[in-house]
């Protein structure tokens, strides 16, 4: 039988792996682990990593779903050398197979009508067999092909398909509890488990990783590689994730969607770094750069255990990264989040130059961007906890003197000042908090900010002037 390939395969690659996502819904954190497990091992051995979308599920699949499914791989910078391949686009190939198929005797068509193959569930419920089908159209002729039917694979009814998983070791299963699968439906399309071996034969994969859900489907994938004569990929079925509680991750633990993530403020880099050792390690690291996860991973280290997610560890690794990766990468991510929340932030500083400051105190791009509008924009009211404590009578005096102060100021530089607030301080002999709290929610209308003399140096001389001013008008107004 020929190979239909869908691009020459290169004799010198000696891995190829693959991810495969079910267009039915977003890209969730398991499917965005297995994606990097299995682009860490083909970059690990300069292998080629292949995204193909298996949508055969016609009712379920969508184009939306598809469009996030390849949203969240480039966010996460997951690139494929080959794809993205449609499951859907390929019924012709998967029907010459078949069609091969059945006249090689290792596929039959079957007509037994629904009634039939519920009766013989039943008398097998009934005797406590395993539910199977008995092969009643194995060799029956006395129908025309064009009559209604399904086609089935003729498994083996001998022996036991063994394989070793890359992950959890040698698994056996016995042919007999395998059944004649279905590989093409009454409509004339063929079914998932069919689709996914002639894809994994054309594409020269090698290695398959994928979810333990896939396990049960694993020996009957086998059994369809061998009757083609095809080669027999190596498997490595990774366990799920659960929760903080032990339970399976769900919608309830917070963010499922891996581009929800990203919309509550993390970075790639952080959310690739805990995926990576959500089931594999390294001694005791738990920082890595991409370049030392394609050095160092080996899926044959990858645990069998099922692994908890942590949002706590997930926004230190974030912080880390906030703080350590270049500001102006920094930016064009943080950039997202000023757009989401409506920020003009093309008068005032750069967004690389306020990330340093804010990073210190956020731990997520989202907090970052929720911190930064008194920088780009006036706001309407003053924080009324703060401006109890701190907008007294007794406050005019310190902001006026360094109204004075600052207006002088010709170099409008962090360290003039903060020499302008020192001074303020020793002139009218009170503490720096006397002078810095005011200041602060003058300037920014919250208690909290960073250091007020970069946090003034950002917001620019004019800005802070006119607040400076505006919050002496306000405080003698409401004395």
């Amino acid at each position: 039988m020929k190979i239909e390939t869908l691009f020459p395969l290169d004799p010198n690659v000696k891995v190829r792996t693959r991810f495969a996502p079910s267009p039915t819904g977003y890209l969730h954190v398991g499917g965005a682990r297995t994606a990097l497990y299995s682009w860490l091992y083909a970059k690990h051995n300069n292998g080629e990593f292949v995204l193909r979308i298996e949508d055969t599920d016609l009712e379920r699949s969508t184009p939306e779903a598809t469009a996030a499914i390849l949203e969240g791989m480039e966010w996460l910078n997951l690139a494929w050398e080959h794809g993205p391949y449609f499951q859907t686009k390929r019924f012709d190939r998967y029907n010459e197979v078949i069609d091969q198929m059945i006249e090689a005797g290792t596929a039959y068509r079957c007509y037994c009508s629904k009634e039939r193959l519920d009766e013989l569930r039943n008398t097998q419920e009934t005797n406590k067999e395993k539910p199977r089908y008995d092969r009643h159209c194995l060799g029956e002729h006395s129908h025309t092909s064009d009559a209604p039917h399904v086609v089935r694979f003729k498994n083996p009814q001998e022996g036991s398909v063994i394989f070793d998983d890359a992950v959890r070791g040698r698994i056996e299963i016995s042919n007999s509890e395998l059944d004649d699968l279905i590989i093409r439906r009454t409509d004339g399309s063929p079914t998932y488990n069919f689709c996914v071996v002639v894809d994994d034969w054309d594409m020269g994969i090698t290695h398959v990783v994928r979810g333990e859900d896939h396990i049960n489907n694993t020996p009957r994938q086998i059994n369809i590689l061998k009757a083609l004569g095809a080669p027999v990929p190596t498997y490595a079925h990774v366990s799920m994730i659960n929760g903080d509680d032990g339970q399976k991750l769900s919608k309830r633990h917070g963010a499922v969607s891996v581009m929800q993530y990203r919309d509550d403020g993390y970075l790639p880099e952080a959310l690739i770094n805990y995926l990576v050792r959500l089931g594999w390690g390294h001694g005791d690291q738990e920082i890595f750069s991409r370049e030392e996860m394609i050095e160092l991973f080996d899926i044959h280290s990858v645990s069998k255990s099922a692994s908890a997610f942590n949002t706590e560890k997930l926004q230190w690794l974030n912080h880390h990264y906030i703080r350590s990766l270049d500001p102006n990468y920094v930016a064009k991510h943080l950039e997202w989040h000023m757009n989401n929340h409506g920020i003009d932030f093309s008068n005032g500083p750069a967004l690389a130059e306020i990330i340093p400051v804010l990073g210190e105190r956020c731990k997520t791009l989202k907090e970052i961007a929720e911190s930064s509008r008194y920088f780009y924009q006036e706001f309407e009211a003053y924080d009324e906890k703060a401006a109890a404590k701190n907008f007294k009578a007794e406050a005019v005096a310190s902001l006026a003197k360094l109204l004075e102060k600052l207006t002088a100021c010709n170099d409008w530089t962090v360290e003039n000042i903060h020499e302008a607030m020192n001074q303020t301080a020793t002139e009218l002999e009170i503490g720096m908090g006397k002078v810095g709290m005011p200041f602060r929610l003058a300037v920014t209308g919250s208690g909290q900010s960073p250091s007020m003399d970069i946090t003034a140096k950002l917001v620019g001389k004019e800005k802070t002037l006119a607040r400076l001013e505006k919050a002496i008008k306000f405080i003698q107004a409401n004395s």
